[in-house]
């Protein structure tokens, strides 16, 4: 056998230099983890902490009660010349870097209303340095939920079945009365070939005539045909103006759902009025705005999953960003100069709940003294993507109400003496809203 020259000596280089290539690669990436470790900064913890600390006043992408933090460091190094321990003694005490006369911080404390930043003295440098590798990365946008399209698909796929099976049970149906006719036929043929004699249907009398020829069950007829009409005409005059169920599309969509469901916005916060006046009232757009100046794009509820339905009928991230749009538009407020334009214009609400002239109600009466929840008479607001009206508002629905309904008389000295007194006339220890006066006419109608 022929020995190959140099065999040994190729397979000695070969190995010294992957030894070595690997050996080089690990000293570079252990260079670069070292140095995303002491400069960048972890971008999820950062994330976490800039949620926490700063995502009150700041916004990565524009202005909002403070300037907007994306790739800060590194506008202010070129901009400025400043440096990260710039950055550490601002963010732990921004009012005493402006007491040095430093000429950056006392620009940026004039051009916000002089107003300081707030002091975060417990935040260490690792995390300034976490919260500046979250502000310094590329924003990433989180894909869409997987599911909503395959489930519309999957319902539109369901009903293209059942219409089949539909379509096959007719068939069937008419296959077995084509069957039944033709039985009928043959056996009537069958009954003549064998002399059988079949009487002729058209020497009867109509079923008609018959029918007009008997006087009482005309009689019988007529009066259950009145009865029938009127009780049909009783039940929908009783339905005029019960709506429940309405729920208008309002011009701007107003989610209950996100804002008292998932976030756990009380209803008294929007709905102040309801505290201390007969009309629980539409809120104010400032009221929105209270939040909304901070709030310029909807991404999702924290820990609130969206829904697949809800998905699928177009309540997106996106959908829900367009609608506060809306809202600046309607109070002028320029999301990216942070400040009213002066030009605002009406939003014309399209009313859920509306009682007749002649029927008086107090929300004050019922949530304040009453003690009565808001879910109570409009159902589970804090489920509705949509708001409507929950409950029928008749007066048989609020007589019953007023009879089942305790009246709550601990630490309401309003009631304690009337209570006590009626409490002894009716032998009762607690008293209904019916058994105070509240069935009375004079009550609820003027």
């Amino acid at each position: 056998m022929k020995k190959v020259t140099y065999r040994d000596q190729v397979s000695k280089v070969l190995g010294i230099s992957l030894i070595v290539f690997l050996l080089f690669s690990i000293s570079v990436f252990a260079q670069a983890d070292s140095a995303a470790d002491t400069a960048g900064g972890d971008v999820k913890k950062g994330k976490a902490l800039f949620n926490v600390n700063c995502a009150a006043c700041h916004n990565l992408k524009r202005k909002s009660t403070g300037p907007n933090l994306y790739k800060v460091e590194e506008r202010l190094a070129e901009d400025e010349g400043l440096d990260r321990e710039w950055l550490y003694a601002w963010i732990k005490n921004s009012a005493g870097v402006i007491k040095t006369g430093d000429a950056y911080a006392n620009k940026i404390y004039k051009e916000y209303n002089q107003t300081a930043m707030t002091a975060f003295p417990t935040l260490s440098n690792e995390d300034i340095n976490n919260i500046l590798a979250y502000t310094a990365a590329e924003p990433t946008t989180p894909p869409p939920p997987p599911g909503p399209e395959a489930e519309f698909n999957g319902t539109q796929q369901q009903g293209f079945s059942n219409e089949l099976i539909l379509g096959a049970l007719a068939l069937v149906f008419g296959i077995l009365v084509f069957m039944l006719v033709s039985v009928n036929k043959s056996l009537k043929q069958v009954m003549k070939v064998n002399g059988v004699e079949v009487e002729d249907d058209g020497k009867k009398l109509p079923i008609w005539k018959a029918f007009a020829k008997n006087q009482f069950l005309v009689l019988i007829s007529v009066i259950f045909l009145l009865l029938t009409s009127a009780y049909f005409a009783y039940g929908w005059m009783m339905q005029v103006d019960v709506n429940k169920g309405y729920a208008p599309i309002q011009p701007i969509h107003y989610s209950h759902k996100i804002h008292a469901g998932d976030n756990k916005i009380e209803c008294k916060y929007c709905h102040s009025s309801a505290r201390k006046s007969k009309h629980s009232g539409i809120p104010s757009l400032n009221v929105c705005m209270n939040c909304h100046k901070s709030i310029a794009e909807y991404s999702g509820t924290p820990g609130v999953a969206p829904l697949k339905e809800d998905l699928a009928k177009g309540y997106t991230n996106e959908f829900y960003s367009a609608q506060i749009d809306s809202l600046y538009s309607a109070v002028g407020w320029d999301k990216i100069n942070q400040k009213y334009t002066g030009e605002s214009r009406p939003v014309e609400w399209v009313r859920i709940h509306n009682l007749p002239d002649f029927v008086y109600f107090n929300h004050s009466q019922h949530v304040e003294v009453g003690g009565i929840e808001c879910q109570t008479c409009h159902g589970p607001v804090e489920e509705m993507e949509i708001m409507e009206q929950f409950s029928p508002l008749t007066m048989g629905w609020c007589i019953n109400c007023h009879r089942e309904t305790n009246v709550q008389v601990k630490d309401n000295p309003y009631y304690e003496k009337i209570h006590a007194e009626l409490s002894k006339k009716y032998g009762v220890e607690n008293l209904t809203a019916a058994q105070m006066g509240g069935l009375e006419c004079g009550k609820c109608h003027y």
